[in-house]
């Protein structure tokens, strides 16, 4: 009985781990946008959803145990973001020519979800952005979330991506 107990024990802590493992994905690779047919055609993804919102066209993701970085290269250059896994807030600078935005940023696990909520100020006018990342079918899945330019209800987007 013991013996029983024991081996019951140990596939229960093999089982924790594998969901534990599968609780928090590795977005590591370069992915780029999969076209969506539904979008409008003003940029194929309804106007300016493509480029610094969401990951842009294409991104390349580093991660390890405590970091997530991203890098997209837009008409504007090469942007990096770095963010701490753990919860604690990180700071990123973009840079657009001569005009500079600090964003602080908090990245959270949902379940096998990252959620990555930014704040900003530009031009005097304080914003927040919510970045979702999952992994869905082999493809990396990116939901948006930025105000309304009309101060109406925020805007969601959802785009996704394909390994290369």
């Amino acid at each position: 009985m013991p013996r029983t107990a024991m081996l019951a024990g140990v596939i229960a802590a093999i089982l924790t781990g594998s969901v534990l493992a599968q609780g928090t994905p590795n977005f590591s690779g370069t992915w780029t946008l999969v076209p969506d047919a539904n979008a409008p055609a003003a940029g194929g993804r309804g106007g300016r959803g493509g480029g610094m919102m969401g990951l842009g066209q294409q991104a390349t993701v580093a991660q390890d145990a405590k970091t997530l970085t991203v890098t997209r290269t837009t008409q504007a250059g090469e942007f990096k973001s770095l963010y701490n896994l753990d919860g604690s807030k990180s700071t990123n600078t973009l840079t657009f020519g001569e005009t500079s935005i600090e964003q602080v940023s908090v990245a959270k696990w949902d379940g096998a979800r990252l959620v990555i909520t930014t704040t900003a100020n530009f031009q005097g006018n304080a914003f927040e952005t919510t970045l979702r990342l999952s992994l869905e079918g082999g493809n990396l899945v990116i939901e948006f979330t930025r105000p309304d330019q009309g101060g109406g209800t925020p805007i969601t987007t959802k785009q996704t991506y394909k390994k290369n």
